[in-house]
């Protein structure tokens, strides 16, 4: 007869200091890749409401922002589903994982190629680290608002924040996935408008 191990029991504060963990460690890797720590402008703004400037991307929030909640909301109803029986605080660091996986991803030549020619960001050139890290904050926030929130007002929540951003600056989550996958030259020149 073989005994199981005793489940091991993780903290709430445990799975914080890993998730920080993490972005700490996404940090680096990116200032390690040559991403700047801030904006070469040489100042910090809390928000930067121009999408099509070279400060983009560069300062704690922008319009993109947005785009960060919605994938946290996406995170915890995908890993909610794939792993109900996992802790939620061992969802949010795969959460964690998986948005630095991608803010990686995003700083990488190939991406940042790709968003300057097939889409209206010419003078994109990757996310600072300031950028990245709050990215992956508003990823957490859009996380733990799910995991609070009943379903239908995160839903709602994401469909208003879409809606938001495409009537602000003609772009959002769902058109940015478009014109990366299938770029379309009627919505590069609508946004453009």
């Amino acid at each position: 007869m073989t005994q199981s191990l005793p489940a091991v029991r993780i903290s709430t504060g445990t799975y914080l200091l890993i998730g920080l963990g993490l972005i700490a460690a996404t940090a680096l890797t990116l200032f390690l890749m040559g991403q700047v720590p801030i904006c070469k402008c040489g100042y910090i703004k809390l928000w930067h409401s121009e999408p099509l400037s070279s400060e983009n991307s560069q300062h704690i929030s922008d319009w993109y922002s947005l785009s960060h909640a919605i994938h946290g909301f996406a995170f915890y109803a995908a890993l909610a589903w794939l792993a109900k029986s996992q802790p939620v605080g061992l969802r949010l660091v795969a959460a964690i994982v998986i948005e630095a996986a991608w803010e990686i991803f995003e700083n990488t030549d190939f991406v940042i190629n790709r968003y300057r020619e097939v889409t209206i960001s010419l003078d994109y050139f990757g996310d600072s680290v300031l950028n990245s890290v709050s990215d992956i904050g508003f990823m957490v926030l859009g996380f733990y608002l799910a995991g609070r929130l009943p379903v239908w007002v995160s839903i709602g929540a994401v469909v208003a924040l879409e809606l938001i951003a495409l009537v602000a600056i003609r772009d959002n989550l769902t058109l940015n996935i478009i014109m990366l996958l299938y770029p379309l030259d009627a919505i590069k020149t609508w946004q453009a408008g």
